[in-house]
């Protein structure tokens, strides 16, 4: 059995976790990109959601994560019982999670499904892969907001696609390898082909100038009903991009 070796050090952060809203039984915060969701078992990734939260509500706990460039909506559990509470929404799908995302190219539908089972391979590492075999099943929805062009700063033209995800399931780098998968990989994600908009007729300069500081993937909305009081709850969380 191969050893995973996580060699990552993720740079520090000092954008602010934005405390959205707090009762007793839960926190609902922005989280800012670039920012761990947890702490890394290196010592130099200490830095995370949890790490900073915890100081300030103490016995808080995480129901979901994010990935260290998504930005966004996230639910914290004040305790372990609201915590089973909200695991439980979230294992039954009853959960609806929106996302903000810009794709490189422009998409030729303008709804869709992605289903793609989605595995973990070692020897990818930490990158997943699609797999009809050994995959656990995935399915991403997409709605197109516009379709556009950016200018580069050589005058090129850059199209982009600006679209909602809602992913009925919640594998581990769900969004980015399935839009991937597509043809029209998330603007600035390093492991999926977006970190240069890496088209094909696009010439190496071009790429150079395409970079972007950020992934382009935002948690804009979260739907599920309040552990206790069992009233729905439609948190919305403006995109920054």
């Amino acid at each position: 059995m191969s050893t995973i070796i996580d060699t990552f050090i993720a740079p520090p952060c000092h954008d602010e976790i934005e405390i959205l809203y707090q009762d007793e039984h839960l926190i609902l915060i922005n989280k800012p990109t670039r920012l761990l969701s947890l702490s890394g078992k290196n010592p130099q990734n200490i830095d995370s959601v949890h790490y900073r939260l915890v100081k300030l509500f103490p016995g808080c706990t995480l129901v979901h994560r994010l990935d260290f460039g998504t930005s966004g909506l996230m639910v914290v559990a004040r305790n372990k019982a609201i915590n089973a509470l909200l695991c439980q929404q979230f294992s039954q799908r009853s959960v609806t999670k929106v996302y903000n995302a810009l794709l490189c190219g422009h998409l030729k539908e303008n709804e869709g499904v992605i289903d793609a089972p989605i595995a973990k391979d070692p020897a990818l590492f930490p990158r997943m892969s699609i797999c009809p075999i050994n995959g656990k099943p995935a399915r991403s929805g997409y709605h197109v907001i516009e379709r556009f062009y950016h200018t580069l700063e050589n005058g090129t033209l850059l199209p982009l696609t600006r679209v909602r995800f809602t992913p009925e399931t919640g594998r581990t780098h769900q969004l980015r390898i399935h839009s991937q998968f597509i043809g029209h990989p998330i603007l600035g994600c390093d492991l999926y082909g977006g970190s240069d908009c890496c088209l094909n007729e696009r010439m190496e300069e071009t790429k150079r100038t395409a970079r972007t500081p950020r992934l382009m993937l935002h948690a804009s909305e979260l739907h599920f009903a309040h552990p206790i009081s069992q009233a729905p709850i439609k948190a919305h969380c403006e995109s920054p991009f």
